[in-house]
């Protein structure tokens, strides 16, 4: 039965590659990968020699035909992306789709992603959580940031680096400058840092610290303000109140 594979790669440290997933790399006929070149460098510390093609955003749209039919004549195949699990952020959901339609079983295996890193180390509640991914850069950012004001679950969004601190503002500016938040940049890398405080405190920090790396940022679900407690009981006891005092009152006259 025709198989694609999808292969997490590192997001930093070369060894977060799995032994299993190696083991797929050499034995499939082809790799699709985002960059070919970026992959190379990843090919050869593992040993890998196994043919390579570009497969990425600005082809996949022509080119998932022609691999659905090499899959259906026999072909194995394996997709990665310059880092982390493709589809996430990356070229491979648009393949795997096409597959499931054409009844191509696709496989996925575990692997590296910085989302998660970055969701756990923000300290920030992480037992239901919505990914972003990019925000969309120009048409449809405003609509976005507004429906994410109100998103009770934690926020997990990609950045650039040269776009992180006015996206920071613009959280601040949308959210309120004192809810929690945190970026992570270089995950699994040697300058790997996770920052954490509220988006004004990271703001300042970013304005005073030039960001550098892949930038992941975690932004605290929304807290409706505590609801005031009604008392269904109040009037009958105001009444009875005024009742005790009347009668009081009565009882001293006599």
């Amino acid at each position: 039965m025709p198989k694609l594979y999808i292969i997490p790669t590192p997001v930093g440290n070369m060894d977060d590659m799995t032994p299993r997933a190696v083991a797929i790399l050499k034995q499939v006929d082809l790799i699709l990968a985002e960059d070919t070149r970026t992959s190379a460098v990843l090919m050869k510390r593992f040993g890998i020699t196994t043919p390579m093609r570009s497969h990425h955003k600005f082809n996949e749209h022509t080119a998932v035909p022609g691999i659905i039919d090499q899959l259906n004549a026999g072909t194995t195949i394996a997709l990665v992306s310059d880092a982390g699990t493709p589809g996430i952020s990356d070229p491979g959901f648009m393949l795997a789709r096409e597959c499931r339609r054409a009844g191509i079983d696709v496989e996925t295996l575990p692997g590296a992603t910085a989302l998660i890193p970055a969701l756990v180390d923000s300290g920030l509640p992480c037992d239901r959580f919505v990914f972003e991914g990019f925000l969309p850069v120009k048409k449809g950012r405003a609509s976005r940031l507004e429906e994410l004001k109100t998103q009770p679950r934690t926020m997990v969004i990609y950045e650039s680096p040269q776009r992180l601190l006015k996206t920071l503002k613009q959280l601040a500016e949308v959210m309120g400058g004192d809810r929690e938040a945190s970026v992570s940049r270089e995950i699994s890398k040697v300058h790997e840092q996770t920052v954490r405080g509220t988006l004004d405190e990271l703001v300042a920090h970013f304005d005073a610290n030039e960001p550098r790396g892949e930038i992941v940022i975690v932004v605290a679900g929304y807290e409706p303000p505590a609801a005031l407690k009604v008392d269904k009981y109040a009037q009958f006891k105001h009444h009875n109140d005024i009742n005790q005092a009347t009668k009081d009152r009565n009882d001293e006259q006599d």
